[in-house]
């Protein structure tokens, strides 16, 4: 029997949150140092399995079944192809560097770990998932904690209004996803929830056109799709700065993924049918983001919107159908999964020091903290997707996937998003880490501390890695995408 690598990846997160719980509150030091190793375990397996993946073969691997509520075809189903393994892999990362940048907290960073650890748990879950019922409840888990989160924990002004906010968006939507998940399993008359079995079952076209829709998009609430991405900037800049971390890095992955494992690869034909009204949708959040970012002040919600934009490429590539598309989908995924991790920590060490995110108000950042002014140049090279960053090897192919659809012209629209990404995101590095810094910041800004830099060059090296050395990375996902073709018909 194989070692059930997966199970312990999911429930790591969790068992540490719990221990940390059971810690006295004055005993910081050590939930910090529990928190560390449970998230450096996670990543150290996440690597093993990424790189354990046997990308020739294909298809779902390291599968583990255990039944749980066999009479209603329910159980713990847990196996990865070539599209979630990378994004377990990034749960892996964010995790770990997400808690070497709340290395500081010192507001309750028992509860805080802990909570963030039961997300955690949640995102592994949802990824692992080959069981429907499971999926929708790690989806649920991963979600309801980032209210407390951020309530708890965020920006003072506004955590309360952009908690609930999140949290009703993300409610509705998952409310909506699951009446037509069920809808599903009635409908199949297999009794299962398991995925593999589901996407054997031939649903009529008509039955796939009418449920595709709610599905699809009742998951890709959380992947902020226009016109259901209102919450997102809100919730992006009133978290924390790990909480924003994953929020934008890992929570967005999860929408879209599960609107591809559920909506598009159980519901083909529907998928089909309603493509261009996806591919539009998705080209207003492209556009629409890019410039919403350039004309705001505040340094996080920049990003906030940012991520809107380059989240509106991830659903243009899974709604082409086509191979180029569903590739940059995929490699998008990981590759603004990183990108974003890695923003919001240097806007989490900006703020942590000059105590503003007011861009006009800053200045001069590069001397104080090089390391932080690095990140964000490279973060920067890989959001206008220069070749030799991750960004260019997930855009290129989802605009080559567009240009190959009759909607080819769509490719043209969303290309202005590249020049308004490039001017907003230059401006911002010149802004804030360059100039002159105001009277008041010199001689007040500590540098940063080994964990922060730790994070920030493990973020950097996989933009730049997966950016120069496509081969890393690019093989795991095609598996993926062919076993989703072959679902399509061969589209």
């Amino acid at each position: 029997m194989q070692f059930p690598f997966l199970s312990v990846i999911v429930f790591i997160p969790l068992a540490a949150g719990l221990i940390i719980l059971t810690y006295k509150p004055e005993w910081k030091k050590a939930v910090r140092w529990t928190a560390l190793a449970a998230g450096l375990i996670a990543l150290a397996l996440s690597f093993w399995v990424y790189f354990a993946y046997d990308k020739a073969v294909g298809g779902y691997q390291f599968i583990e079944k255990y039944d749980w509520l066999p009479a209603l075809g329910i159980s713990l189903h847990f196996g990865v192809d070539g599209m979630s393994v990378p994004l377990v892999l990034l749960t892996g990362v964010v995790m770990a560097t997400g808690v070497m940048i709340s290395w500081g907290i010192e507001d309750r960073p028992r509860e805080f770990f802990a909570f963030l650890f039961i997300l955690a748990s949640g995102v592994f879950g949802v990824f692992a998932s080959l069981d429907l019922f499971m999926l929708f409840f790690f989806y649920e888990i991963a979600v309801f904690p980032m209210y407390l989160l951020i309530a708890i924990w965020g920006w003072v002004k506004t955590r309360e209004y952009a908690a609930m906010k999140l949290t009703l968006y993300l409610f509705v939507g998952s409310v909506i996803a699951l009446v037509g998940a069920l809808v599903m399993y009635f409908t199949s008359g297999a009794r299962t929830f398991d995925l593999l079995v589901l996407e054997t079952v031939k649903f009529t076209p008509e039955f796939q056109k009418t449920w595709f829709l709610p599905v699809f998009l009742g998951f890709a609430v959380l992947g902020g799709i226009f016109p259901f991405h209102n919450w997102s900037p809100d919730g992006h800049v009133a978290a924390p700065t790990a909480v924003s971390m994953f929020h934008a890095g890992v929570l967005m992955k999860l929408g879209a993924f599960a609107a591809l494992r559920v909506g598009i690869m159980l519901l083909p034909e529907g998928a089909k049918f309603w493509a261009p009204l996806i591919m539009s949708l998705a080209l207003v959040n492209i556009v629409y983001g890019a410039f919403i970012a350039s004309v705001q002040t505040d340094f996080k919600y920049v990003i906030g919107f940012s991520s809107v934009s380059h989240m509106g490429l991830v659903m243009m590539g899974f709604a082409t159908l086509n191979q180029d598309g569903l590739l940059g989908a995929g490699l998008q995924m990981f590759s603004h999964g990183v990108m974003t991790a890695l923003f919001f920590a240097v806007v989490g060490m900006v703020y942590d020091r000059a105590h503003t995110r007011d861009i006009p108000k800053l200045g001069g950042m590069i001397k104080p903290l090089p390391l932080a002014g690095i990140g964000l140049i490279v973060g920067s090279l890989v959001s206008m997707g220069m070749p030799g960053f991750s960004g260019f090897v997930a855009e290129f192919p989802i605009f080559r996937g567009i240009w190959h659809t009759d909607l080819w012209w769509m490719a043209l629209i969303a290309a202005i998003s590249i020049v308004v990404t490039a001017s907003y995101v230059l401006l911002v590095v010149r802004r804030v880490f360059f100039g002159k810094m105001p009277e008041e910041f010199e001689g007040h800004i500590p540098p940063i501390n080994v964990f922060d830099k730790t994070a920030l060059v493990l973020l950097m090296a996989f933009m730049i890695g997966i950016g120069l050395i496509p081969a890393l990375m690019e093989p795991w996902v095609l598996s993926g995408v062919r076993h989703i073709l072959a679902l399509l018909g061969g589209v």
